[in-house]
């Protein structure tokens, strides 16, 4: 069975409010980000990564790459990402995922969340009812679904986490 993985970019910078959005990089705090959730990441195992285009999703993929989390060489880009809905985000994932078990798509909410929430028929409440809530920046979804292909349907939520819930497990 297939395993969707969604990550929402890390916090981004808003300091030049003269910088198109789509341009905005991260900041501090989203780089630490990035580097924290590589470890969760890594663990959820994928073996695509779709990213949008944007300069914050980009530098959110940097910081995991360079952390350990997967290979460079699994990274496509793709300008469609970029503040897709949740039915443009599948379809970019049937376009490049044909030949892969695991896919992490690394983009952008609403369209993330939305696409998490309406999937996660299955799994963990209190995980379940996390995701509904909110879905913050470098957040992780790990769905398994219940059928073949990708294609919407019921999906069991393995893994929901947040950069602020391994921050509380860890003490700081």
């Amino acid at each position: 069975m297939p395993r969707l993985i969604l990550l929402r970019h890390a916090k981004s910078a808003w300091d030049d409010p003269a910088l198109a959005d789509h341009d905005r990089p991260l900041n501090r705090r989203g780089r630490a980000a990035a580097r924290l959730m590589a470890k969760p990441v890594a663990e959820a195992a994928p073996d695509l990564v779709l990213c949008s285009t944007a300069r914050r999703t980009r530098e959110t993929v940097e910081h995991m790459v360079d952390a350990g989390a997967f290979p460079a060489g699994r990274v496509v880009h793709d300008a469609a990402l970029y503040h897709a809905a949740p039915a443009a985000i599948l379809a970019v994932v049937g376009t490049h995922a044909a030949d892969h078990a695991a896919v992490m798509v690394v983009g952008h909410n609403p369209g993330l969340h939305e696409l998490a929430a309406s999937m996660a028929t299955a799994g963990d409440d209190q995980a379940r009812a996390a995701l509904a809530a909110k879905f913050p920046t470098a957040a992780l979804a790990v769905l398994d679904l219940a059928g073949p292909g990708w294609r919407p349907g019921d999906a069991r939520l393995t893994r929901f986490v947040t950069p602020r819930m391994l921050e509380a497990a860890a003490g700081q």
